[in-house]
């Protein structure tokens, strides 16, 4: 019998709507329900896009609802969060009043009868993936941050600037905390095949003073470099989030760095970071276990420690 795919976005503020906004606009699902606390707004942003419709490739259905409509949804997408405190550049400051705002949505929506997927946005996402899975008593491959998959793509658009080149003709990965502790795996990274490294070396005129650190610095800061300006980033990670959604509704075996729980790859156990991850039907399918350099390793691990350093106190809220 054939089954409608729906997702649930809950929280419509700039980045759920324009998360919605990308999912209609690439015809991901049949069904797309807006939830959030302004009823108002999730009504006004639904039939907007509704209307948009009308010039899209695919006919879909865009209502705003309820916790209730969770109960049959492929995926459920959290982007609510605490507000971002002024001058900040620390998205574990948003930890605290963020989790009474994350408990109490995971548990509306577990109260409908929700079994599907939840892919986390929330800042700070590790943290939050983690609390959402504790909450929601879910299999840990049901629940998936967005993680470091758009901090790899912003290195791959830093690559590929720097050489005139398409970003999708670079492969790097970042993993770990989406924060300053995340770390690139440049041993893997390539460009058309070659590594990333011999090319800067093999291309000094068009590299200049670009360092492997340097690229870092850039990624880590390119979404407050963002923030500053317009006062939120959505487009990368609608898109990012998106891509995500769309592995696990078409069961495309995509390849993230999404935040996933770690059973003993890397030497890491019982935490939630980004790592290279196939993103199945079932959510996370299996962790992809690439070969990090010894320095590389180390700072994963010490990355996967910062996070676990916050369970306790998350523990105590449970």
């Amino acid at each position: 019998m054939f089954k409608d795919s729906k997702i649930v976005i809950c929280g419509v503020g700039n980045v759920g709507a324009t998360t919605a906004y990308t999912i209609v606009n690439q015809g991901l699902c049949e069904q797309l329900v807006l939830i959030d606390i302004n009823k108002d707004k999730a009504y006004a942003e639904a039939l907007d896009m509704s209307h948009a419709i009308h010039f899209m490739n695919r006919n879909m259905k865009v209502w705003s609802g309820d916790y209730s409509d969770c109960k049959d949804a492929d995926v459920v997408i959290l982007t609510a969060s605490a507000p971002m405190p002024k001058d900040s550049h620390d998205r574990l400051e948003m930890l605290k009043p963020s989790l009474t705002i994350i408990g109490s949505i995971v548990k509306s929506v577990m109260a409908s009868g929700f079994n599907g997927i939840f892919v986390v946005i929330s800042n700070p996402v590790d943290i939050m993936t983690y609390y959402t899975w504790r909450i929601s008593g879910l299999p840990k491959n049901q629940v998936i941050g967005s993680g470091t998959n758009l901090d790899s793509a912003r290195l791959c658009y830093e690559l590929g600037k720097m050489y005139n080149l398409d970003s999708k003709s670079v492969h790097a990965y970042v993993m770990g905390e989406h924060g300053d502790s995340e770390v690139i795996s440049w041993g893997t990274a390539t460009i058309g095949g070659k590594k990333v490294e011999n090319v800067l070396l093999d291309n000094a005129s068009r590299t200049k003073d670009t360092t492997k650190e340097k690229l870092r610095k850039e990624t880590v800061e390119a979404g407050w470099d963002i923030f500053n300006r317009k006062g939120n980033t959505s487009y990368g990670i609608a898109a990012s989030v998106t891509a995500i959604c769309k592995s696990i509704l078409f069961n495309e075996n995509a390849i993230y760095p999404v935040s996933v729980d770690i059973q003993g790859q890397y030497g890491i156990h019982d935490v939630f970071i980004s790592v290279p991850t196939i993103i199945d039907k079932n959510g996370a399918r299996e962790i992809v276990e690439i070969k990090l350099r010894e320095d590389e390793l180390q700072a994963l691990q010490k990355s996967a420690a910062l996070m676990k350093e916050f369970y306790p106190e998350l523990e105590k809220t449970l």
